[in-house]
């Protein structure tokens, strides 16, 4: 039996690989363990805890990691600390990390520091912000990379990965999206207690990067928000850096009738929101990946999704409330259609599980190799 440990520190990366864990939750041959830490722990942002709990899953370690925003490098060292300490006693096969987080990285670096094979779910893409530093670290101290599209897999050959490394699954979470269990919007609303006929979704996060201007962008989004006349369901940001400044930027949008501030939405009642919205507008993944899908028009602001892969029609702006007030100005009459987005078909887990149910994939070389191009 092959034992297999998964890293999840925010509501984000869980969403991308809740299919995953599931499906290997199914099979005798593997034993998997999950460990939570990061923004899962924290009250202030929905204590996600509980949605992972909810999953039933068998092993669940928590850890905490959190220090103080303005210190990613403390957080680093904290989540390395506690997830080595589960690791020794775990003795997995296996660590899969995603994304471009601290607490990926740290799972890199505690894997590969103790020759466990390290599996990099969503590595080869770009951002533009220190996610992107992150991102391309966690591929090199990786040994296996589980991609989203041939894009993401040409970057990876392109920083010296071995092409037998590399698998093609396409993004996880659309496994969930297209799921037949997703609730009705009836159900959604009513579990959140909205009472909105029409609304649209705020989720805009901290770019660390622009930490200095941070306030100002979040000051100019908020009047631009209370200067608009659309119903508005919000959601806290991620705790990066520069994530209270927002916070504190929401304060002034409480007691208006037009907005529901949540700090986490459930990722499936979070889906079927999304998937009945008028548009989204901020900058978060979801406007890239998950509003395509549903053919739901984005206002993306700002610099953090630049350089993504983006196979919509997007409205973007920058952070001047002038132009964020234009844009909402024109999103009613904004019509899109469902874009056929190059992020996989809804079947990533079962790819994924058919990699790890190869024997080869079980001899790839602890030591990693630079394949020149």
């Amino acid at each position: 039996m092959k034992k297999i440990l998964f890293l999840t520190g925010t509501r984000a990366d869980f969403g991308k690989i809740k299919s995953l864990i599931s499906i290997l939750e199914q099979q005798s041959e593997f034993e998997v363990f999950v460990a939570v830490t990061g923004m899962h722990l924290q009250e202030e942002y929905g204590y996600t805890l509980l949605e992972i709990q909810r999953c039933g899953y068998k092993n669940i370690h928590t850890f905490q990691n959190h220090t103080h925003e303005t210190t990613m490098d403390l957080t680093l060292a904290k989540t390395i600390e506690g997830l080595s300490e589960y690791v020794k006693n775990v003795e997995p096969d296996l660590i899969l990390v995603h994304g471009d987080r601290v607490e990926t990285l740290a799972g890199a670096i505690v894997g590969s520091l103790n020759n466990i094979l390290v599996g990099h779910i969503e590595g080869g893409e770009i951002s533009g912000t220190v996610d992107e530093l992150i991102r391309h670290s966690v591929s090199k101290l990786s040994h296996i990379h589980f991609v989203s599209n041939a894009e993401a897999a040409k970057r990876l050959r392109q920083m010296g990965e071995i092409k037998e490394s590399i698998f093609t699954i396409g993004s996880p979470d659309i496994d969930v999206m297209f799921s037949e269990h997703l609730p009705s919007l009836e159900l959604a609303k009513e579990y959140y207690q909205l009472f909105f006929d029409n609304y649209a979704i705020v989720m805009f996060h901290p770019v660390t990067t622009e930490i200095k201007e941070m306030d100002q962008y979040a000051s100019d989004f908020v009047n631009s928000l209370l200067a608009d006349t659309h119903n508005y369901i919000v959601v806290f940001p991620n705790n990066d850096l520069g994530s209270k400044t927002i916070l504190e930027a929401y304060e002034r949008l409480k007691g208006n009738q037009r907005f529901r501030i949540f700090p986490s939405l459930r990722f499936e009642y979070f889906l079927t929101l999304l998937k009945n919205s008028q548009f989204i507008i901020g900058n978060s993944s979801a406007g890239i990946r998950e509003a395509p899908y549903y053919g739901i028009p984005i206002i993306n602001i700002g610099t953090r999704q630049q350089n993504r892969a983006v196979h919509a029609e997007i409205i973007n702006v920058d952070y001047s409330g002038k132009n964020i007030s234009e844009a909402l100005r024109k999103i009613d009459s904004h019509k899109v259609k469902p874009t056929v987005a190059d992020f996989g078909e809804g079947n990533s887990a079962e790819l994924f599980l058919e990699c790890l149910q190869k024997k080869e994939f079980w001899q790839m070389n602890h030591q990693k190799q630079f394949r020149d191009r």
